[in-house]
């Protein structure tokens, strides 16, 4: 019997580093089987800074992991973001020898030559995205396989990530004694947790506000257009907060999960929260107007700056799904009331539980672990939809082929000659072959 498949998704994240555990069911749902988490603390906007205490928190996730979910890890698929994660469009074309029909093969040649693209000293490419292909000059083609045509083009989103970044990532997972299966883009694998294919081919964008970095994907006609990583998160909340009220980041921490909220006017005026003092010192008294004065400040700044993002993409009038706030920054109060009416645009909180099934572990629905779900389900499904329909047509149409052929010759042979089958095996014998 065929062993199943089981899935490990890595977050390496600025406030947790956290490990998951899945595997498909029998409705093709993601069943999750353990979970593990751990503090970050060698990690900074979504960029390891340091080894050993990042290992040691790995370490500890995947222990609790393998805990709940009474599986051996060895090989996992980890997400990476930054602010080093840069996304460029960059054209690219082969010729063919012929004018037949395009093949997967031909397509994925396209697709691996641009991984050659010269990208700027100290970075190396991550992701080659297609997005619209041209086939002798006939532009605006989502699915070139099929055609006739003999000189094939088509536009790239080429997503690049800082060398230096992704060799610290790899180090601590060989220092925690795992292996990378895939290494994918954070925004990337929190939309495949979060986003319907309804929403994906109306227009949408995407944006995982996390502790270090909010993360932003625009797809547009079930393609991902454009992709930013802004390096402010939920830890510059936290610090503001913690100089503005000068309280202990860990006070100040409680207070924003508790009582923060992202519209200063929602808050009551009359409403205060008493802290504890340092040693010999009497508490201190927080307004919650004040605190959401604070909070309001650092979330419209951070909205300004997925909303230039998105009109940078191109694409900003054309999301009729409009926007999908997750990660852990999405819970925040006011939060998507706030986006909404910043950008004048339909906001929805996106919780991980589209493409999940019955769970061990129901935590997992939670916006903050929107990532790991999706670093998930990149195991069983390719990022791009095009490309999964392509590996299925390798394995399935020469087997369908096959099928019909050997379908029709066999009725055939039943009624012309029905002691024949001899001959029936030999003619079947050829075609398989």
């Amino acid at each position: 019997m065929q062993k199943e498949k089981i899935v490990v998704g890595l977050d390496i994240g600025s406030t947790k580093i956290c490990a998951l555990v899945g595997r498909k069911d029998q409705y093709g749902k993601i069943e999750i089987l353990g979970m593990g988490k751990a503090e970050s603390h060698g990690v900074t906007r979504g960029v390891v800074i340091n080894i050993d205490k990042t290992v040691s928190a790995i370490k500890d996730s995947i222990q609790e992991a393998e805990k709940t979910s009474g599986i051996d890890i060895r090989v996992v698929n980890v997400g990476i973001a930054g602010q080093h994660i840069k996304s460029i469009t960059q054209r690219g074309n082969i010729n063919r020898k012929t004018d037949n029909e395009i093949t997967v093969e031909d397509v994925n040649r396209l697709t691996n030559e641009m991984y050659s693209t010269v990208t700027p000293p100290g970075t190396q490419i991550i992701h080659v995205m297609p997005q619209d292909y041209t086939v002798d000059f006939e532009t605006g083609i989502k699915e070139p396989v099929g055609m006739s045509g003999v000189r094939l083009e088509a536009d790239f989103n080429i997503i690049t990530a800082q060398t230096s970044a992704i060799k610290n990532i790899q180090r601590c997972i060989q220092n925690s004694e795992l292996e990378i299966e895939n290494l994918i883009l954070e925004p990337i694998a929190s939309s495949m947790a979060v986003l319907t294919e309804e929403e994906r081919e109306a227009g949408v964008a995407l944006v995982d506000i996390g502790g270090g970095t909010t993360d932003v994907a625009v797809f547009y006609e079930n393609i991902i257009r454009h992709t930013a990583v802004i390096p402010f998160g939920g830890h510059i909340i936290t610090t503001d907060i913690k100089e503005g009220c000068k309280i202990m980041e860990q006070q100040a921490e409680r207070l924003k999960v508790k009582f923060g909220k992202a519209i200063a006017e929602e808050a009551n005026p009359n409403e205060f929260v008493s802290i504890p003092g340092l040693r010999n010192r009497a508490p201190k008294e927080i307004s919650l107007r004040n605190l959401a004065h604070i909070i309001e400040a650092r979330m419209q700044e951070i909205i300004e700056l997925v909303h230039n993002e998105l009109i940078k993409s191109g694409y900003v009038n054309k999301l009729v799904g409009g926007i999908v706030i997750t990660g852990g920054g999405s819970q925040l109060k006011n939060c998507q009331k706030l986006f909404q009416y910043m950008t004048q645009m339909d906001t929805r909180v996106g919780h991980p539980n589209e493409y999940l099934g019955k769970s061990q572990v129901e935590v997992a629905k939670s916006p903050m672990y929107a990532t790991t779900v999706g670093l998930v389900l990149a195991g069983f499904r390719a990022l791009d939809d095009r490309q999964e329909r392509y590996i299925q047509f390798q394995h399935n149409v020469r087997p369908q082929k096959v099928e019909k052929a050997a379908g029709e010759i066999f009725s055939e042979k039943l009624l012309s000659e029905p002691k024949d089958y001899c001959s029936m095996i030999m003619i079947i014998k050829i075609i398989i072959n």
